[in-house]
């Protein structure tokens, strides 16, 4: 199934072309947690030079998006006791992202099952009712992949790789030959996500043929980067310390 874009659709995908979107989310149990610092995160990453931001919820999306000038990409994590599907599981929380003003929608396009019996075309379907909504798959496989531009997604992400029970398993390391992968196959955009935690990495994943590259946690969770620096020093055996 085809999909002709807007002008519109269109041009938030020139914007995003070749440059890096920053996901800017938090937990409730972490400290930076909230809508107001999520914004003040994301108008960080747009000074630094992003090109567009990667938000979950309703709140966060709204707040980013009167902070910020670059695109959003908008999702809604919620858990459902009969699916392991949790990124915009289902129409409620698609629509939701939509209205809080997401300029694109990503949604888990695995082929795992999805609350309340939905299938993903009726998901996609409710969201290109609204002619200037792009819709984006996070998958794990490069079937997933294909199957999403069938159904007529308008650009997929690797979002998934590695963590789904069938997905190549990478060892935390993106997965970069599925994004060259999906980047020879498909006709539409295809952003590199998951694991990137290096500039050399993000910058490897455009010569692979990423359309975009999207960093979270590398940039925008301080307890984990400050876990990895702790974890290094901890590698060095320590010295006896010179008398002060």
């Amino acid at each position: 199934m085809t999909h002709s874009l807007t002008p519109k659709q269109t041009h938030i995908l020139q914007r995003i072309y070749h440059g890096l979107i920053v996901s800017c989310q938090a937990r409730p149990e972490e400290p930076l947690f909230g809508s107001e610092i999520m914004a003040r995160m994301a108008k960080a990453a747009e000074l630094g030079g992003a090109v567009g931001i990667r938000a979950n919820s309703p709140d966060d999306i709204r707040a980013i998006k009167q902070m910020v000038s670059i695109p959003v990409i908008g999702i809604f994590k919620k858990w459902y006791p009969d699916s392991p599907v949790y990124i915009t599981p289902t129409i409620e929380e698609a629509l939701w992202v939509a209205e809080a003003g997401a300029d694109i929608v990503a949604i888990d396009a695995t082929q795992r099952p999805r609350p309340h019996g939905e299938r993903l075309s009726d998901v996609l379907e409710a969201l290109h009712k609204n002619k200037d909504i792009l819709v984006m798959a996070d998958i794990s496989t490069l079937e997933e992949g294909l199957n999403a531009e069938k159904l007529g997604f308008d650009l997929v992400a690797t979002t998934l790789a590695g963590y789904t029970e069938y997905s190549k398993q990478t060892n935390d390391k993106p997965a970069l030959e599925l994004v060259e992968h999906l980047a020879q196959t498909l006709s539409i955009p295809v952003l590199a996500e998951g694991r990137i935690s290096t500039p050399e990495q993000a910058a490897e994943a455009l010569r692979r043929g990423a359309w975009a590259v999207v960093v979270g946690t590398a940039i925008t969770r301080p307890q984990i980067i400050t876990q990895c620096f702790v974890r290094a020093l901890r590698d060095v055996p320590p010295k006896t310390p010179p008398q002060l």
